[in-house]
């Protein structure tokens, strides 16, 4: 146990040399695999440097933030990050996502970008289980319902059970995404609550259904269903901020209490129901059902994008670009009830990188880091962690990266020629994310599972086939040696 504390230490030590000390750290904080530095000069560190310290499985910059991948002991390192330079411990990131915001700097277009894909990020990855959970029910409720296996008939209490609690996790999206984009925009979550609440609450639903004219005080309201629905509630609490921090300044304080609650409220019912949240259900319509349609032309151009998205999505992962994809697999499931164009290349390039793990573990000769492959297998596969495979192998013995690309590539192709369908979400990156494929037609589910193995086997041959890089060792802390690039095996 000793001997691990003083790793730690050790590991903690050379981290802060080689990013210019702890007075160059403003804060950091962690995740589930990675220390999360904001630092005050970002030129300081030598990437190439911090990757070869042992321990480390790579870098990364991104939202402002230099991030050092460790992996699974990432905490015992960040106690002892803390400990030597005197750094105040902050909670840890839940989610293993650049969702930390971006250092006030000069206005530009990629800042802009990253700002906006930052607050997607933490409004949407927060819910993650959450819909694990209800897609798990829904998919019960598919398995062993009257679609499939007929174990439990249509008017059982526990299909019925089993259907609401799954479509609840859909359902109340508003809602919840009201709590988690506060959280992002700074302003009041229950406030935020309340008007997702009211955008679903089941007498507006009514009117919508209806189909006749209704306003909001004297304003004509657009009659727009809003359950199930992502970009309309995160459009209307990020100006609720503005409103509420608008009041907050001019209301008194003795008066706060009841007023800034209130007429955040009055002011957001036209804005939220008669501009703000018709334009986002608008523009999530218009891009599920354009998604959805161009999954459908078929032909050579859409079996090579969902190719595509198999071969490049863990880069999307490793960028933090990923939440673009992901909240569109929301929006459709959600919306329109199923997806055949983004999960199919997501799902088998989750898989794929199991498949290069065991590949490059095959391939390896070094016993420590043969181990370290079959470790990052099983976190890959069971854990649904892919950040330690990825910076651990794809990075450090790039030829292996094209491996995984490849066997994504294949699994997606066959997923895309079989015409497969994901009916729920599954926002993780084990064996389970081909439980998104789960439906009535067993055909669909049974082809989901092949992509999935495919993916697997072509990315385990294609890895081996063409090697692995030996990684670049040190002569020192302070120094590489860059001339080892001969093929392993």
């Amino acid at each position: 146990m000793q001997n691990q504390v003083s790793q730690y230490q050790q590991m903690g030590k050379d981290i802060l040399d080689a990013i210019g000390g702890s007075a160059n750290v403003t804060s950091v904080t962690h995740c589930m695999t990675r220390l999360r530095f904001i630092l005050k000069d970002n030129s300081l560190p030598q990437d190439d440097q911090v990757s070869t310290i042992d321990g480390v499985i790579g870098v990364n910059r991104s939202a402002g933030q230099y991030q050092v991948i460790i992996g699974q002991t990432v905490d015992k390192v960040y106690d002892a990050v803390c400990a030597l330079g005197g750094f105040t411990k902050a909670k840890p990131i839940n989610e293993d996502i650049d969702t930390q915001p971006i250092a006030k700097t000069t206005f530009s277009w990629r800042r802009l970008g990253a700002t906006v894909m930052n607050k997607l990020a933490g409004s949407l990855t927060p819910m993650i289980p959450m819909l694990v959970a209800a897609s798990m029910f829904k998919m019960f409720a598919a398995v062993l319902g009257p679609s499939m296996l007929h174990i439990l008939t249509g008017s059982s209490d526990m299909y019925r059970l089993l259907t609401f609690v799954g479509d609840a996790g859909f359902y109340f999206f508003p809602i919840v995404i009201g709590y988690t984009a506060a959280k992002q925009f700074n302003t009041s979550p229950i406030v935020a609550m309340f008007l997702g609440a009211i955008m679903v609450h089941p007498e507006l639903i009514k009117i919508v259904t209806a189909g006749k004219p209704f306003s909001v005080f004297g304003i004509p309201m657009h009659l727009v269903n809003y359950s199930s629905t992502v970009i309309p509630i995160i459009l209307s609490v990020w100006l609720m901020s503005y409103v509420e921090h608008t009041l907050k300044k001019y209301v008194p304080a003795a008066l706060s209490t009841i007023f800034v609650p209130t007429l955040t409220i009055i002011i957001m019912l036209p804005l939220t129901l008669c501009v703000v949240g018709p334009a986002g259900g608008f523009l999530g319509t218009y891009i599920c059902n354009g998604i959805l349609a161009f999954g459908k032309l078929g032909g050579l151009p859409t079996i090579l994008a969902i190719g595509v998205i198999g071969a490049l999505w863990e880069l999307l992962v490793m960028t933090g670009m990923r939440l673009v994809m992901i909240t569109t697999m929301m929006m459709l499931i959600a919306q329109a009830g199923q997806d055949n164009f983004v999960t199919l290349g997501a799902a088998a390039a989750s898989i794929s990188v199991a498949g290069m793990c065991v590949g490059a573990a095959l391939r390896l000769k070094d016993p420590k880091q043969k181990a370290l492959a079959w470790s990052y297998l099983l976190a890959s596969i069971v854990g649904g962690v892919t950040e330690p495979a990825l910076y651990g192998i794809a990075v450090r013995y790039k030829r292996t990266f094209l491996g995984m690309m490849i066997g994504g590539f294949a699994g997606a192709i066959y997923a895309a020629l079989t015409h497969v369908a994901a009916y729920v979400v599954v926002p993780v990156a084990n064996f389970l994310c081909l439980t998104a494929y789960v439906h009535s037609d067993v055909g669909n589910l049974i082809n989901g599972i092949i992509s999935g193995v495919i993916a697997f086997v072509v990315a385990a041959i294609a890895t081996y086939i063409i090697g692995v890089e030996k990684k670049p060792h040190k002569a020192s802390k302070q120094a590489l040696v860059h001339d080892a690039k001969t093929v392993e095996g």
